[in-house]
C-alpha cells in the first residue's frame, strides 16, 4: 500500500483531533499580572520616596517583614485549602513557637553572645528546630482532639479553635509567666551594614534569605514530589485522592503538623524581629496573616507569597510617606485586590 493510501486509511480510522490553540498574549499577560505587582509597588515606592538609599532600606525591611508573615501564613493557607478548616487558633502556634525558640536561645546564651557567625547561626538553627518540632507535635494533638470533631462545621471550627487559642495563651502564662520577655538577637545579627549608601539590618537580610529559601523549598515539594502531588490533588479533589487508595486522613494530619511547624518557625523569626515576645503576639499578628491568605487566594502558596510581599512593602512605604495611611494600608490593599479578583490572586479551583 502506498504512503498516500495509508494516510487516507488512518484518517478514516482515527478520530478527528481537537485543535488546541496556544494561549494569546493577553491571556498570558493576565496570568503573569499578579507576579508583576511586587516590582510595580517597589517602582512606585521608588518614585514617591525619591531617595535611593532610603528606598533600599525600606524595601529590604518590607521584604523581610513580608517573608516572615509568609512563613506564618503559608501553613494556614495549606490547612484551609486541603482540610477546609478555618483555624483561628493558628496564632497559638506562633506564640508557642516563639517561647520555645527563645527559651532555647536563652539556654545557649554563650553561643548567641559569641562573635562567631557560625556559632550564632548554629544556636539559631537549634532554636528553630526545637520550636518547629514542638509546635508540630502540639499541632498533632490540636488537630486530633480539637479540630477533628468539627470537620465540615465552619462555625464550630471558629469557636473551638478560638477556645484553643485562649487555652494556649493561658498555658504560656503558666509556664513562662504573664510578663513580656525581651530578647537580644545573636551577636552577628545585631546592627546593620552599609550597602550603596543604604543602612540595612543584618537580621532582615537573614530573614529574607530564610523566607526565599523556604518558598523555593515549598514550591519544589508541592510541584516536584509525590507528597506534593497528593497535597495539590487533595486541595482540588480530596474524594478522588481517597478513591485512588491514598489515606487522605494521614495526609490531613501531616499537613496540619507542617502548618503548625511553619507557624512555630514564623514565631521565632517574628520574636527576634520585634525583640520581645508575649503570649498574645500570635493573636496580634493573625490579622496580617489572614489578610495575606485572603489576598493570595485560599490554598495557594504562590498567592500567599505575593500577598505577603505586597503587605510588607506597602506597610513600610506607607509608614514612611504617610504614617496615618499605614494604619489602613493593608485593609485598603485587600479591598482593592478583592474588587479586581474576588477569589484572590491565585484562586485554587476545587472540584464540585
Amino acid at each position: 500500500m502506498s504512503d498516500q493510501a495509508q494516510l487516507k486509511a488512518a484518517e478514516t480510522v482515527m478520530p478527528e483531533r481537537a485543535i488546541i490553540e496556544a494561549p494569546s498574549f493577553q491571556d498570558q499577560l493576565i496570568k503573569l499580572t499578579p507576579w508583576l505587582l511586587v516590582p510595580i509597588i517597589a517602582f512606585v515606592g521608588f518614585l514617591a520616596i525619591s531617595s535611593g538609599p532610603t528606598w533600599a532600606t525600606l524595601t529590604i525591611a518590607g521584604l523581610a517583614m513580608g517573608l516572615m508573615i509568609f512563613i506564618m501564613a503559608s501553613g494556614l493557607t495549606l490547612v484551609f485549602g486541603l482540610m477546609d478548616v478555618i483555624n483561628f487558633g493558628h496564632g497559638a502556634f506562633v506564640s508557642l513557637g516563639a517561647f520555645i525558640g527563645v527559651t532555647i536561645l536563652l539556654m545557649l546564651a554563650g553561643w548567641t553572645s559569641s562573635p562567631s557567625f557560625f556559632i550564632n547561626m548554629l544556636a539559631l538553627f537549634l532554636a528553630i528546630s526545637v520550636a518547629m518540632g514542638g509546635t508540630a507535635i502540639f499541632g498533632w494533638a490540636f488537630e486530633r482532639y480539637i479540630v477533628m470533631p468539627v470537620y465540615g462545621a465552619h462555625l464550630k471550627q471558629i469557636l473551638v479553635t478560638m477556645g484553643g487559642l485562649i487555652i494556649v495563651q493561658q498555658l504560656i502564662h503558666v509556664f513562662w509567666g504573664p510578663d513580656e520577655i525581651f530578647i537580644a538577637r545573636p551577636e552577628s545579627l545585631k546592627g546593620s551594614i552599609e550597602l550603596f549608601g543604604a543602612s540595612i539590618e543584618r537580621y532582615r537580610l537573614v530573614a529574607v534569605g530564610i523566607g526565599v529559601a523556604l518558598f523555593a523549598l515549598m514550591r519544589w515539594v508541592l510541584n516536584g514530589t509525590k507528597i506534593g502531588l497528593l497535597v495539590r490533588a487533595g486541595v482540588e479533589n480530596g474524594e478522588m485522592v481517597e478513591a485512588l487508595g491514598y489515606n487522605i486522613r494521614r495526609l490531613f494530619v501531616l499537613v496540619f503538623m507542617a502548618g503548625s511547624a511553619l507557624a512555630g518557625l514564623g514565631g521565632v523569626m517574628w520574636g527576634l524581629y520585634q525583640e520581645v515576645i508575649t503570649a498574645h503576639m500570635g493573636n496580634e499578628i493573625m490579622i496580617l496573616v489572614f489578610i495575606v491568605v485572603i489576598i493570595g487566594g485560599l490554598g495557594s502558596i504562590e498567592g500567599c507569597f505575593i500577598g505577603a510581599l505586597l503587605v510588607g512593602l506597602l506597610a513600610n512605604y506607607g509608614a514612611y510617606l504617610a504614617p496615618k495611611f499605614a494604619l489602613v494600608s493593608n485593609i485598603g490593599l485587600m479591598v482593592a485586590i478583592l474588587m479586581w479578583r474576588p477569589q484572590g490572586l491565585f484562586p485554587v479551583v476545587k472540584a464540585k
